[in-house]
């Protein structure tokens, strides 16, 4: 496993200019174009290597070339492939997450590997409040942020999240709280440089995930582990201490939480779906007499424990694990009880996670295109109380669609889907298989989008006359899967799931 040494490639930020830096993966989400905004304002002679075309990346090249405020006569692409020399010549190779260190011959020839994290880690003064898991991450770290700019601090968001931390970078300072999502990858990249001490770390939940890229559960979970490594007493590592769902724990025993509960040496608080915390510290759930929810925190020093969270504008009880995580980490940064509780109330969600964007008819469409893990979808059928019209299906990358299917069995209390549409990719083989097996039916799959919402309106409208007057009907696209292949990513898949339906369903 390569380990990086100890320290930045730059000293401070002055350091950059006149320096000879190789951005290693352009990309069309903006990462890469952040860090060749970020090195040329700094000085800095950039040399972009990509293997996608010039044709490929033209948004992103469009977009550089536009800045009238970037010295342009610094930067330099190498497109559809890389040359040894722009990784032996650069002071400093910036390299993209999904590019896996190990065994690449261009990153081995590099004298210093950094990443945008590593470089706006190394800079920033701000406390940091780091989220990582397998499914939640997003919605948590984006009710974190807008929690505390609602409470009054001047909160910034970035990671994971499609937003580089270089961006905000200048804005940082020892009042500014940052935000970060951080995959696996990002923190592989942060392996052996002490760069990360988050003030707050916070793991959600972990299920097998990116088991195309890492082939086992412990390889993937060490690099989750990162996020805790260098943390001290003075800091808080937030872990769930409930049961792992079957066959997705530590292959010695034991559940995840429990594990890096005894592992991390910052100040341990748990997080639970039930009533009681078990003599932990930390967050759990109630329902009150009129069979609404409330959630609690217990912290050492208090009393009893106090409310920090009421009924929620957005659907789903694992909206409330993370909206809780969300609230317990306000709490800790010193926001009243009172005030998380109305400020996460009126939280709306954030884009393709169960987004409300859509109505045809008594019909409501749902976006949730960032459920890329077979459980995601699983919850999304859950989230509303009663049976959705489901959308699923896409890419595998060597997941188990197991715990999916065993939702859509309907077993054990589970609420059963309405109707089963699936869209076509190598995920949803998998999936069809498990399905045909327990006799659980489904539609086609569907080879794209626009066939799939064709044949939904068609249903709909064949059979509108039979459904009640005034019944609200739930559809919700929740693939379970990546986009690899038909989409660029989850993101460009979600919103061209939502053009279409808003094409088709008038």
């Amino acid at each position: 496993m390569h380990t990086y040494s100890q320290g930045c490639t730059f000293s401070t930020i002055e350091d950059i200019a006149g320096k000879h830096v190789t951005v290693m993966g352009l990309g069309l989400n903006g990462g890469g174009e952040t860090c060749v905004r970020f090195f040329l304002k700094h000085g800095a002679f950039v040399t972009v290597t990509d293997m996608k075309t010039e044709e490929q990346l033209k948004p992103t090249i469009e977009s550089l070339n536009a800045d009238n405020t970037l010295d342009l006569s610094h930067l330099k692409y190498i497109l559809g492939k890389h040359r040894e020399e722009d990784f032996i010549n650069a002071d400093c190779v910036i390299k993209n997450p999904g590019v896996k260190i190990e065994g690449n011959k261009y990153l081995s020839l590099a004298r210093a590997v950094e990443s945008d994290i590593s470089i706006f880690l190394h800079f920033t003064k701000s406390p940091v409040i780091a989220v990582t898991g397998s499914k939640g991450k997003s919605s948590t770290v984006s009710a974190i942020n807008y929690g505390l700019n609602k409470a009054g601090y001047t909160s910034f968001l970035g990671g994971n999240i499609t937003v580089s931390p270089l961006t905000f970078l200048d804005k940082t300072t020892e009042d500014t709280p940052v935000v970060l999502e951080l995959s696996s990858w990002q923190l592989a990249d942060l392996r052996g440089r002490k760069a990360l001490r988050p003030y707050i770390s916070l793991i959600t939940k972990i299920v097998p995930d990116h088991q195309n890229w890492y082939g086992n559960m412990e390889d993937y979970v060490a690099d989750k582990r990162l996020i805790y490594k260098d943390q001290d007493k003075g800091c808080y590592t937030i872990v769930d201490m409930d049961a792992d769902e079957p066959g997705t724990g530590p292959s010695s025993g034991g559940s995840w939480g429990n594990l890096f509960a005894k592992e991390t040496k910052g100040t341990v608080l748990r997080y639970t779906r039930k009533n009681s915390l078990d003599g932990n510290y930390g967050v759990f759930q109630e329902k009150n007499d009129d069979g609404s929810f409330c959630g609690k925190v217990f912290l050492p020093g208090m009393d009893e424990p106090e409310i920090i969270l009421r009924n929620l504008s957005v659907p789903g009880e694992h909206m409330r694990v993370n909206v809780l995580n969300a609230a317990l980490v306000l709490f800790l940064m010193h926001v009243p009880s009172g005030d998380i509780a109305e400020i996460l109330g009126s939280w709306q969600g954030i884009d393709h996670r169960l987004q409300f964007f859509h109505t045809y008819r008594n019909f409501k469409f749902y976006n949730d295109s960032c459920a890329t893990v077979p459980e995601a979808a699983g919850a999304a059928s859950q989230a509303f109380g009663k049976p959705v019209i489901l959308i699923t299906g896409g890419t595998d990358k060597g997941l188990s669609f197991e715990p999916l299917i065993e939702t859509l069995s309907a077993k054990n209390g589970i609420i059963p889907v309405k109707k089963l549409y699936l869209l076509a990719g190598t995920g949803t083989d998998k999936l069809t298989k498990g399905l045909s097996e327990r006799g659980i039916p489904y539609e086609k799959p569907y080879e794209n989008l626009s066939a799939l919402l064709s044949a939904l309106k068609t249903d709909i409208d064949s059979g509108s006359e039979k459904e009640s007057a005034g019944t609200e009907e739930i559809i919700v696209f929740s693939p379970g899967a990546t986009s690899f292949g038909m989409f660029r990513n989850e993101f460009d898949r979600g919103n061209t799931f939502m053009a279409e339906v808003k094409k088709t369903f008038i």
